[in-house]
């Protein structure tokens, strides 16, 4: 008989801990206001060329090797501090640039501009030659 009373205590207390449900208010149709709602102004399209270009590194270097067919090798030097010993230290990088018509010669000061990959290693293109080797 413990068990019947134990359960039937149980029973009891759930009912008491069940919420009643709220009353719902509603409102007349009459009170019920109509807000015009516009549709959302689209954003302004910039143009695709004048992003990609403010995206892309521009670097200038000197013209060290232009043996290879529409293709050169620029190298660019950097100075930059020593993280220890606050030297600064000369850095130079050689990169493989895309030159279409074989302008550049040995020795040029050029301009070079990040691009999709055009082969393995050639990752530049040719902007513009900045100063001609005398």
């Amino acid at each position: 008989m413990a068990t019947n009373e134990k359960s039937t205590a149980v029973k009891a207390t759930a009912k008491v801990t069940k919420a009643a449900p709220a009353a719902k208010t509603t409102k007349a149709p009459a009170e019920v206001k109509k807000v015009a709602t516009k549709a959302p102004k689209a954003k302004a399209v910039k143009k695709a060329d004048a992003t990609r270009v403010n995206r892309r590194k521009v670097l200038r270097g000197v013209v060290i090797s232009n043996k290879m067919e529409k293709t050169g090798v620029v190298e660019i030097t950097r100075k930059v501090p020593h993280p220890l010993y606050k030297k600064v230290v000369t850095k130079t990088s050689r990169f493989k640039f895309h030159d279409e018509n074989n302008e550049c010669s040995i020795g040029d000061t050029i301009e070079v501009m990040e691009t999709r990959p055009l082969s393995k290693d050639k990752y530049f293109r040719l902007v513009r030659i900045v100063e001609k080797v005398k």
